[in-house]
């Protein structure tokens, strides 16, 4: 009777011992004896105890890896730190585990050598640019050379590219430089058709009074209009100034310069002379 229920114990737990259970989106490997025996489904599995040992049990399921950032050296010779993140999974287990020693250090290190690779045949401003070209690069020649370690790389992603600090500082002020020249450039067209804009304003005027003297009747009273209109706003122009100013004008030397030059040269003496105040030759009017 004893040694029934012995060998009832025995049964049960060896029964308890072989039975593996695998949850979904999981594998396990199975070696008997020290060699690949078979691999096991998520469900219900049954191994022998002692002989049977599960060495490696592992995701099927889309992983994600992050490349930590390494420095690389551009086409152009700027050192830089560039980083990546690769979406992968397993499509066969037992390559996967026999055929590399750690498939995510070697994707990682696989990924890291062709990331310098694009980058090293890239000037450091086509980097930025081209980024998703060297997302399908690197996706291309992963995919090829992972195929063999039973794994498939869905995408990859390169997050970062950070040239260094001097680098950085230097680019800052290439910008602020371009950005300055480009200012100045418009700043100086800008004057450019204002002054053209002035001038060409001035043409259309001058012809305009031109204009008004032939067809007025008395082009003297426009000249002294005239006149008086700049002079009255170089006086509003000169108040509204922010510095101070202190002018000391002669009113009877300003009131005949006015004179001059309003004076009527058909009443004007020959060769533009003036003639004296009261005098035989003319007139003489003044303002």
């Amino acid at each position: 009777m004893i040694y029934i229920a012995v060998l009832c114990l025995l049964i049960l737990g060896y029964i308890v011992g072989s039975v593996t259970i695998i949850n979904e989106g999981y594998q396990a490997l199975v070696e008997r004896l020290g060699r690949y025996k078979r691999t096991l489904k998520p469900g219900l599995n049954f191994i022998v105890p002692i002989l049977d040992t599960i060495v490696w049990e592992a995701t099927t399921r889309e992983q994600v890896l992050d490349v930590p950032p390494q420095k690389a050296i551009t086409k152009d010779n700027v050192s830089l730190e560039a980083d990546a993140v690769i979406f992968w999974k397993i499509l066969d287990l037992e390559s996967a585990y026999y055929k590399v020693d750690d498939i995510e250090r070697a994707i990682a290190d696989l990924a890291l050598t062709m990331l310098r690779s694009s980058i090293g045949q890239m000037e450091l401003e086509a980097t930025y640019a081209s980024r998703a070209e060297i997302n399908r690069e690197l996706l291309a020649q992963l995919a090829v050379s992972t195929r063999k370690w039973g794994v498939e790389v869905t995408r990859v992603e390169v997050k970062d590219i950070k040239p260094a600090k001097t680098v950085l500082d230097s680019l800052e002020k290439e910008r602020a430089a371009v950005s300055e020249k480009r200012a100045a450039i418009l700043e100086a067209e800008g004057k450019k058709q204002a002054a053209i804009s002035e001038a060409e304003g001035t043409v259309e005027a001058l012809r305009l009074i031109a204009r008004a003297l032939e067809n007025h009747g008395n082009s003297r009273e426009v000249l002294q209009y005239l006149v008086a209109q700049r002079y009255v706003d170089g006086n509003y122009r000169l108040s509204e100034s922010p510095n101070s100013k202190i002018l000391f004008m002669d009113p009877k030397a300003l009131n005949e310069a006015l004179e001059e030059l309003l004076r009527d040269p058909a009443r004007g003496g020959g060769g533009g002379t003036n003639p004296p105040p009261g005098g035989a030759g003319g007139n003489g009017s003044s303002v």
